[in-house]
């Protein structure tokens, strides 16, 4: 099959269909998720958090992101590889925005790249896709600063944040942006958005009218504990099951269970005993 492209996630909303995106930040968790047949895989800057352990989005680095997507671009033979810009990495200027937006084609392998913001990163947008790198916006609660929003709230509850949700996400497509994500807005807003725009809508606790829906991985699977949001649906709950089969593994070293003859090698009984002669003289 060959390589999902924005014109094909922008069809998809053309013809009523839901576009499908997923977080990887690893080899083999982006190929289970190319196999399922997932439209797109976001290297979301979200690895800060559940990958690194940082405290938030806002510490990722350009370099570690690199290092990620690389290795998820590595894996995906099908569906768009979408790599999320970090931090500081397009807000000083246009061409801080394209140069590091190039980087992760040029160097990670990436198809198209993320940046939060609406009205005020437009320009950054334009920028990037006029040096012909496809970008997904992202709008309503946005990570990267949450501080400056109140915390992780859902965004755009009254009459005035919710016009300016609108107004971002209808500057996010004149800028050129081929889908836009919405994160913590309300189900009317999302829909209202999804229906104004003629890019794809993907939601995160957006709703069920946006045009896709994205969810980290690992909240999907119950693998981060930490704090599970809202919006999320665990297919999973893996994170138990895992602890288990941890502790088995310890008991049955520990007692002499693990490895038994199943997974062992067998040699030759009388080169043990020569082995012997040799090790005593």
């Amino acid at each position: 099959m060959a390589k999902t492209t924005p014109v094909d996630v922008m069809e998809k909303k053309e013809r009523g269909e839901r576009v499908t995106m997923l977080t990887a930040y690893d080899f083999s968790t982006a190929a289970m998720i190319d196999a399922a047949g997932i439209d797109m895989v976001l290297v979301g800057d979200s690895l800060g958090m559940v990958v690194l352990g940082y405290e938030s989005t806002v510490p990722v680095t350009m370099e570690e992101m690199l290092h990620h997507a690389a290795a998820v671009s590595r894996a995906v033979s099908t569906a768009m590889v979408i790599g999320d810009m970090p931090f500081m990495s397009y807000q000083v200027s246009r061409e801080q925005a394209v140069e590091n937006a190039g980087r992760f084609l040029k160097e990670a392998g990436c198809d198209a790249v993320k940046l939060e913001g609406g009205m005020e990163t437009a320009d950054r947008i334009a920028a990037i896709t006029r040096a012909g790198i496809p970008v997904m916006g992202h709008v309503g609660l946005t990570p990267q600063t949450a501080t400056a929003l109140g915390g992780f709230k859902v965004q755009g509850k009254d009459l005035d944040s919710a016009k300016k949700l609108v107004l971002d996400a209808k500057a996010v497509e004149e800028a050129g942006a081929f889908s836009v994500v919405l994160e913590c807005v309300p189900t009317p807003v999302a829909k209202v958005i999804t229906e104004s725009l003629s890019i794809p809508t993907i939601g995160i606790g957006a709703g069920p009218h946006c045009d896709g829906q994205v969810l980290v991985t690992h909240d999907l699977l119950g693998m981060y504990e930490k704090f599970t949001p809202k919006f999320v649906k665990k297919y999973l709950d893996l994170a138990p099951m895992i602890k288990e089969a941890l502790a088995r593994f310890k008991e049955e070293v520990a007692g002499g269970g693990f490895p038994g003859e199943e997974h062992s090698f067998q040699g030759d009984a009388s080169l043990e005993q020569r082995l012997r002669e040799v090790a005593k003289a």
